[in-house]
C-alpha cells in the first residue's frame, strides 16, 4: 500500500510538474527578454511552489529596494516561476538549466546574489566568483537551522540582530561576525499591510499559527495534534474571541494524525461561523503575512520563525511546548524566558489569555527580547539598515573590482559537461 500511495504520489506531482511548464512555456513566449547589464542584485530561488513562504515574506522589501536597484528573481523551479511569474512585484528569470543561468549571467551584471534559504542547488549559483553571495534566509528563529555551519558558505549573512550573531557565536568556529554577519533587523515588519478578512468588533483576535509537525524527532515542534484542537474549542466556546487559523503549508504532509487533527480545526472553524455568521473565524491560506501579526491581540505559536515575525511587532505571544522530548529547544535565547504554553493547558487557554493581557512583568520583558533580537523597531528603521546593509556591499564590490581590474576576464563556466546540463 506505502508503493501504492508512493506511486500516486509521484504521478500526480509529474502532471502537476507539466501542466506547470505548459503554462510557464506560454507566460514566457509573451514577454520580451530583459536587457542586458539591467540588474546588479539577483534573488536566487531553486525550490518548488511548496516552499513558496520562504521567498513571499521578502516580496514587499525587494519592491522597495528595486525602487533603488534593480532586482530579478532567478527561478529554477517550474512550479515555483509559474507562480513568481504571477505574484512577484519584481521580475523572474526562469533558469531551469545551469546553462540557462550561465547565459543569464553572462548578460546581466549582477554584484549581489541573495539566498532565503539552504537549497543543496545553490551551490550551482555560489560557483561564480566576482560577485558577493549573500544569505538573507526566510526568518529569524532559534532553531538549530539558524546555526549551521553553511552560514560559511556565503560571503555574508543578512541577520536580524544582536540575538543571531550570539546564536551563531555560541556555535561557530573561526568566524569573523563583525564583518560577515550584519545586522538588519526585520525589514518585513515595515511592511504589515493586506485587508482583514472579518469586521472588526469588540472581540478580541488571537491569531494560532503552528509550524508543520517535521521530520525527526529534534524538529518535532509541531502543536495542531497536541494542543491545536483543544485551545481553538476552547476559544471557540468562549464567544469573545476571533480565531485566524495559520497552519504551515507542510502541515501533515508527513503525519497523517497530524493533518487529521488540521482538518478537524477547520471544520471547527466553520461550524462556529455557521453558528454565528458575526464572529468571522479566519482559516487563513493566504500568500500574504502581516496583517496577521499586526491585527492579533495575543499570538500563539510553534518554535518556528513565527516566533520572531511576531516578535518582531512587539505584541503578546505565547509559545507551544513541544511534547516530544527530543525536540531541540534553545536554552539561551528568547525561549529561554518566554511565555509556554504546555499542551496540558492547552484546553483552559482563555483563563491563560485573561492572566497575560493583566501581567506588566511580562510585557517588560517582551520588550527586552524585542529589542535583543531586531534592535530599533521603529517605522522604517529596519528598511533602512537593509538598504545601508545593500549598499555598503556594493560599494565593496566596486573596490575589490578596481583593485582587480587588471586581473584579465575569467570563464566561469564549469567544464564538466554532466554538470552543465544538470536540471
Amino acid at each position: 500500500m506505502n508503493d501504492v500511495k508512493l506511486g500516486w504520489r509521484v504521478g500526480m506531482d509529474l502532471l502537476a510538474s507539466r501542466r506547470s511548464q505548459r503554462s510557464l512555456r506560454g507566460k514566457l513566449a509573451g514577454r520580451s527578454p530583459f536587457r542586458p547589464h539591467t540588474f546588479r542584485i539577483g534573488i536566487y530561488f531553486a525550490d518548488d511552489d511548496v516552499n513558496m513562504y520562504q521567498i513571499r515574506q521578502w516580496y514587499k522589501p525587494l519592491a522597495e529596494l528595486a525602487k533603488t536597484w534593480p532586482v530579478v528573481i532567478l527561478s529554477r523551479n517550474a512550479t515555483a516561476a509559474n507562480v513568481l511569474l504571477d505574484e512577484s512585484p519584481v521580475p523572474v528569470a526562469y533558469v531551469r538549466k545551469v546553462v540557462d543561468l550561465e547565459t543569464f549571467i553572462a548578460e546581466q551584471d549582477l554584484h549581489l546574489v541573495l539566498y532565503v534559504n539552504q537549497n543543496t542547488r545553490n551551490f550551482q549559483m555560489m560557483r561564480y566568483g566576482r560577485r558577493w553571495h549573500v544569505f538573507i534566509n526566510h526568518g529569524e528563529s532559534d532553531k538549530m537551522y539558524m546555526t549551521t555551519n553553511q552560514f560559511k558558505a556565503y560571503d555574508y549573512a543578512f541577520v536580524a540582530g544582536d540575538a543571531a550573531v550570539e546564536r551563531l557565536g555560541r556555535v561557530l568556529w573561526d568566524y569573523d561576525f563583525d564583518k560577515r554577519a550584519i545586522r538588519i533587523g526585520r525589514p518585513q515588519a515595515d511592511h504589515y499591510s493586506g485587508a482583514l478578512p472579518y469586521t472588526p468588533d469588540d472581540r478580541g483576535v488571537v491569531l494560532y499559527a503552528p509550524t508543520w509537525e517535521g521530520d525527526r524527532a529534534a524538529a518535532a515542534y509541531g502543536s495542531i495534534a497536541t494542543h491545536g484542537v483543544a485551545l481553538v474549542r476552547d476559544l471557540l466556546a468562549s464567544g469573545a474571541y476571533r480565531v485566524i487559523y495559520r497552519p504551515h503549508p507542510r502541515s501533515g504532509v508527513v503525519d497523517g494524525a497530524y493533518a487529521a487533527a488540521d482538518r478537524e480545526i477547520v471544520a471547527l472553524l466553520a461550524a462556529a461561523n455557521a453558528s454565528d455568521p458575526s464572529a468571522q473565524h479566519v482559516h487563513d491560506t493566504g500568500a500574504e503575512l502581516g496583517w496577521q501579526l499586526q491585527a492579533a491581540d495575543v499570538a500563539i505559536v510553534d518554535i518556528s520563525a513565527m516566533v520572531y515575525d511576531r516578535l518582531a511587532a512587539g505584541k503578546p505571544l505565547l509559545i507551544t511546548r513541544p511534547v516530544n522530548p527530543q525536540a531541540q529547544i534553545d536554552s539561551h535565547g528568547y525561549l529561554s524566558d518566554c511565555e509556554w504554553l504546555d499542551a496540558a493547558d492547552a484546553p483552559r487557554i482563555v483563563r491563560r489569555i485573561d492572566a497575560l493581557s493583566h501581567d506588566p512583568q511580562s510585557a517588560a520583558r517582551l520588550a527586552h527580547w524585542v529589542a535583543h533580537y531586531f534592535g530599533d523597531t521603529t517605522p522604517g528603521a529596519a528598511t533602512a539598515r537593509f538598504h545601508s546593509a545593500v549598499e555598503h556591499l556594493l560599494e565593496e564590490w566596486e573596490r575589490f573590482a578596481a583593485l582587480h581590474a587588471a586581473d584579465g576576464d575569467v570563464d566561469e563556466r564549469d567544464e564538466d559537461p554532466d554538470d552543465s546540463d544538470s536540471d
